[in-house]
């Protein structure tokens, strides 16, 4: 099986970053502002704000650390390979997903590149089904989405699977009745 590009690494550690720094400011300045305001009328624990902030010190790179050891895992335990019967994948790091998607299944396939993935020179590989092309969460319809998705691969591979995987999909329609 072939992995993603290893610029994949830097896209998904940057993406959780991005994606998990508004919450963790909110969550630190309402602590300070909290808490140093409960403890401000306490002459002996006046100095929480300062002694949590000094904490940030510690907790940001231990943060930083951990995503990207995360990052790391997650490109080591995806994978991809065009088999005989269809398009197939792994990931997932503590719960794995196999997904294989049938040549005569695949209705389109599109390249997404979002402006963080142009940056690092890369390209997402959506592959869409009859009858999937809608992600469903437990609140019910949650937008469009691709069944099979292929994200950080580069640009040359991305568009060398396009063409490969639309050829084999018109080949197995033909093959039909």
């Amino acid at each position: 099986m072939k992995q993603l590009d290893p610029k994949a690494v830097w896209l998904f550690f940057i993406s959780s970053v991005l994606r998990s720094i508004i919450p963790i400011v909110f969550l630190s300045f309402w602590l300070v502002a909290f808490l140093g305001g409960i403890f401000a009328t306490n002459p002996a624990t006046a100095t929480f704000s300062f002694g949590f902030l000094n904490w940030l010190w510690v907790i940001i790179p231990l943060y930083l650390i951990l995503s990207f050891v995360w990052a790391k895992l997650t490109y080591h335990f995806y994978r991809y390979e065009l088999i005989e019967s269809g398009f197939r994948k792994e990931s997932g790091v503590i719960y794995k997903k196999y997904v294989t998607i049938p040549y005569d299944r695949i209705q389109n396939v599109d390249i997404h590149r979002g402006i963080l993935a142009r940056l690092l020179g890369l390209s997402d590989l959506n592959i869409q089904t009859a009858g999937a092309s809608a992600s469903f969460n437990r609140y019910g319809m949650g937008g469009a989405g691709a069944e099979g998705r292929l994200p950080a691969t580069s640009k040359d591979v991305a568009e060398k699977l396009r063409d490969e995987l639309i050829q084999r999909a018109r080949q197995s329609k033909n093959q039909g009745l």
